[in-house]
C-alpha cells in the first residue's frame, strides 16, 4: 500500500485523480505486492505457487474492488452469511462491525441485552463450527443477502435518529454513516428497497435540525419550525420514493419513507393528509404486521378519527404484551389519556414511560408532561 500511495503521488497530479480512487489504491498495491514476490521468487523457488496464486486470483476478479468500494459495506455482506439466522446476521454484524452496543442493539430489537447477547453467541458459534468464510461474496451472492443489509443499515440509521440513552435526542455521526451506505448501496444494487430505506433516512433526517431546542429540550413533529427542515433532502427523498413506488416491487422501507414524505410535504400539522397516511400503515401492516408498526397506525388513526379511536387501538396493541417495555407506546397512551381528560390514566402512563427510557431530553419531556398535568 505504501507503494500504491508513492505511485499515486507520482502519477495523479500529472493525469489526474482517478473517478474510483480506492480500486485504483487496491489494484496496483496488489500488483506491487506480485511484483515483490516474483522478485523473491527468483531466490526462493517456493514462493513460485503463491505467485501464481496471486495472479489467478487478481485475473479471475478484476472487478471486486469496484463491485463494492467502502470497506465497512463489503464486511457488512460479509457477516451477512446466509448460513446465520436472520436475527444472528444482523446482531452480529451491529455489533462487530458497526460498533453498536448490546444495550443499543437489544433496543432496536425490542428484546433483553442478555437475550440479544445469546444470538450474537450463536451466531459466533455457527461461524467457527460451519467454518464460514469471512470473504467478499460475489455479485451471483449478493442479492440473498440483501435484505440482512438493508436491516443493518436501517437499524444502524435508527440507533443515530433516537439514540438509546445519553444526552441528546440525536447521533449526527451515526445517521451520516448510514446515509453514506444507503448512498453506496444504491449505487451497487439501485434497486426499489434500497431507494426506499434511503429516502426514508433522508427524510427522516431532514428534520434532525427542527427536532430539540437550543437548550436540549425535545420538539413533537406537531411543534417542530418546519423552515428548518433540509428541503434539498426532502426532495430528493422524494424523488426516491416516487421512484420505487413506480417500480410497483416496493416493501417495507419504500412504504415508510411515502409516510415521511406525506409529513415532510405538509405545510404545517394541521394541514398533514392523515387519511392518506392510516392508508399507508394500512399497506405496511399487511407487509410487516410487527407490534411497533400497529403502534404507530394507532397514532394516526389518533390524529385521524380522534383520541378515542386511538386509545383504543393503543390499549389493544399493549394488551399483546410485546411493547410492555417499549416506552413510546406508554408515552402514546399516555397523550391520548391526557387529551381525552383522563388524567390519573395519562400520569401513570407518563411515569410507566419515564421509567423505561434512558434518554435524557426524552426523560425531561416527560417530566414536564407530568408537571403539567399536576
Amino acid at each position: 500500500m505504501h507503494e500504491a500511495f508513492a505511485a499515486a503521488l507520482d502519477t495523479w497530479p500529472r493525469t489526474g485523480v482517478p473517478d474510483k480512487p480506492r480500486p485504483w489504491l487496491i489494484s496496483t498495491a496488489r500488483f506491487k505486492a506480485i511484483d515483490g514476490i516474483r522478485r523473491r521468487a527468483r531466490f526462493d523457488a517456493a514462493q513460485t505457487d503463491l505467485t501464481h496464486y496471486f495472479e489467478n486470483h487478481v485475473n479471475e476478479a478484476p472487478g471486486d474492488e469496484e463491485e463494492i468500494e467502502d470497506d465497512r459495506l463489503r464486511l457488512i455482506f460479509t457477516c451477512c452469511h446466509p448460513m446465520l439466522a436472520p436475527e444472528g446476521q444482523v446482531a452480529l454484524t451491529l455489533r462487530e462491525v458497526c460498533g453498536l452496543t448490546t444495550e443499543e442493539i437489544a433496543r432496536a430489537f425490542l428484546v433483553t441485552p442478555a437475550t440479544l447477547a445469546q444470538r450474537i453467541v450463536r451466531a459466533k458459534t455457527k461461524i467457527r463450527e460451519a467454518a464460514i468464510p469471512y470473504e467478499v461474496p460475489g455479485p451471483q451472492a449478493l442479492p440473498e443477502r440483501l435484505d440482512a443489509v438493508l436491516q443493518v443499515i436501517y437499524l444502524v440509521f435508527n440507533e443515530g435518529y433516537s439514540a438509546a440513552a445519553g444526552a441528546e435526542v440525536t447521533r449526527a455521526e451515526i445517521t451520516g454513516e448510514a446515509i453514506r451506505l444507503g448512498r453506496l448501496l444504491a449505487e451497487l444494487r439501485p434497486e426499489p428497497e434500497v431507494m426506499g430505506l434511503l429516502a426514508l433516512m433522508l427524510l427522516q433526517e431532514s428534520r434532525r435540525a427542527a427536532r430539540t431546542a437550543k437548550t436540549g429540550e425535545l420538539i413533537l413533529l406537531e411543534h417542530q419550525d418546519r423552515s428548518l427542515w433540509n428541503r434539498e433532502q426532502i426532495a430528493e427523498g422524494v424523488a426516491l420514493v416516487e421512484e420505487a413506488l413506480k417500480s410497483r416491487r416496493f416493501g417495507s422501507y419504500t412504504v415508510q419513507a411515502a409516510i415521511a414524505a406525506v409529513h415532510a410535504e405538509a405545510e404545517s400539522a394541521a394541514r398533514t393528509d392523515w387519511r392518506q397516511i392510516v392508508a399507508l400503515y394500512d399497506q405496511l401492516v399487511r407487509i410487516q404486521p410487527s407490534p411497533v408498526v400497529h403502534l404507530n397506525r394507532a397514532v394516526a388513526i389518533a390524529m385521524r378519527d380522534g383520541p378515542e379511536a386511538g386509545l383504543a387501538q393503543i390499549d389493544a396493541v399493549l394488551q399483546q404484551g410485546e411493547l410492555a417495555n417499549y416506552y413510546l407506546a406508554h408515552s402514546a397512551r399516555a397523550d391520548m389519556c391526557r387529551r381525552l381528560g383522563r388524567v390519573a390514566e395519562a400520569r401513570a402512563s407518563y411515569e410507566k414511560a419515564l421509567a423505561l427510557t434512558q434518554q435524557e431530553p426524552e426523560r425531561q419531556f416527560l417530566q414536564e408532561r407530568i408537571r403539567q398535568l399536576q
